[in-house]
């Protein structure tokens, strides 16, 4: 709320006017005002004053660049060449991340399709912004995803028996087995565990973020979003908190194409979600989401920035969303095949990178088979483990992690269940436990 400053002259008592002045015209025997040229508000924000009305209506066809590096053939945009320092080994190691994330989740995708795990969620086309991203921030960088994000721990060092045990539930499972496949976390690489309500990460992250700056950490805060979570009412808090509070975390949002069946035009009528920073008086840049090497490089300077004028920054990465929402869904029921072969043939981030390398002599098919079928036997080595190992011990699991010492009246009902289960043994079989 504005509180303005006043005048003790009740005409002016509103704000502070400024350039006022009466004269006698020479022309005319009247008096004419000359009014203010602009009001001084609160914190000294001036505004300027005109006598014209105008309506400011909103350009449709006007839209903030995305910034890219490589085109779709992985050639070299205009002006670019002398921003690509990259080395073979590191263009190699996002190459490859991508790579296994892929893999990954084709296989794990299989796995649910024949009722292995309950459910997954891929991150197909999207394995750019994933690492992309990730090779930009540092490990003390806390992370809050939402649930297309599992490249981003993946860079950190999550293991493939991580995620394959996160999916099947079983005791080596971090969380026990209480979130359902693709809910992961991890303490040590700084990732918080995802949860399935949409949004709730983003005003969390601009919490984590104000404490950081307090606590001096000389760490970012970066938060993970689709397109549809920014239409959700944390969003606007998120956003506002950050920027009034000078909060150094980085807002990305991956704009894919779809919530869930919704496609953009049925989302928002402004240009994207990177128009929406301007209001909040937030730093922004919009970047090509399919070319890996302008993710990290729009990444690692938003980063900077963040951390350097303790700001905010949103991203906003424009993608496409290859494959379904999730095991859930049928994504050919609201889009049309040839659009998603499309973007798979023609955009697809890996195959953008790939061809960058090949033009310098980086990569080769013999390399391509090569890592193909060593990250598919590695995946499916760690499937064949985590299947085979037990669920979670149950009658303990359900009780702790919630008080530091269990209460007595959580003794107690922990008691009550262990008897029950007793006396109806066929009922509760927990021989897989």
């Amino acid at each position: 709320m504005f509180t303005l400053k006043h005048f003790k002259t009740p005409a002016t008592r509103w704000c502070r006017l400024n350039s006022f002045k009466r004269y006698k015209s020479t022309q005319q025997n009247v008096n004419i005002n000359i009014w203010p040229s602009f009001g001084e508000y609160s914190e000294d924000v001036k505004v300027p004053f005109t006598n014209e009305m105008h309506l400011e209506i909103p350009d449709p066809d006007k839209h903030r660049p995305a910034y890219r590096i490589l085109d779709e053939n992985g050639n070299l945009c205009p002006d670019a060449k002398e921003e690509v320092d990259i080395k073979v080994n590191d263009a190699q190691s996002l190459y490859k991340k991508m790579v296994t994330l892929q893999i990954m989740d084709q296989v794990l995708y299989e796995a649910q399709r024949q009722g292995r795990i309950s459910f997954y969620m891929t991150t197909s086309g999207e394995e750019g912004v994933n690492i992309g991203s990730a090779s930009a921030l540092e490990l003390k960088d806390t992370i809050f995803a939402q649930y297309r994000e599992a490249g981003v721990l993946l860079w950190r060092g999550f293991t493939l028996q991580n995620f394959i045990d996160q999916c099947f539930s079983n005791c080596g499972d971090p969380g026990k087995g209480r979130q359902m496949p693709i809910h992961y976390g991890s303490k040590e690489l700084n990732f918080q565990t995802i949860s399935s309500p949409l949004t709730t990460q983003v005003p969390q992250a601009a919490g984590a973020a104000y404490a950081a700056k307090r606590m001096g950490t000389n760490a970012v805060v970066v938060t993970y979003f689709g397109e549809g979570a920014a239409s959700e009412g944390d969003f606007h808090p998120a956003m506002n908190f950050a920027a009034t509070l000078h909060c150094p975390v980085v807002f990305f949002c991956r704009n894919n194409g779809y919530a869930i069946s919704t496609p953009v035009k049925d989302q928002y009528a402004g240009d994207g979600i990177i128009s929406r920073a301007e209001g909040y008086g937030m730093a922004s840049i919009r970047v090509d989401g399919n070319c890996v090497l302008a993710v990290q490089k729009v990444t690692k300077m938003a980063r900077e920035y963040a951390l350097q004028n303790s700001k905010p920054v949103l991203i906003e990465a424009m993608s496409y969303r290859q494959g379904h929402h999730s095991t859930s869904d049928d994504s050919t029921r609201y889009r049309d095949i040839e659009e998603i072969e499309h973007w798979k043939n023609d955009c697809h981030p890996i195959t953008r990178l790939r061809k960058f390398m090949e033009d310098r002599h980086w990569w080769n098919n013999d390399l391509e088979k090569e890592l193909r079928a060593n990250e598919r036997r590695l995946v499916l080595e760690a499937v064949r483990e985590g299947e085979d190992k037990a669920k979670p011990e149950p009658l303990t699991n359900l009780f702790e992690d919630v008080y530091d010492t269990i209460p007595p009246h959580i003794m107690e009902q922990q008691h009550e269940l262990t008897e029950h289960m007793a006396l109806y043994p066929d009922d509760y079989n927990i021989d897989e436990h």
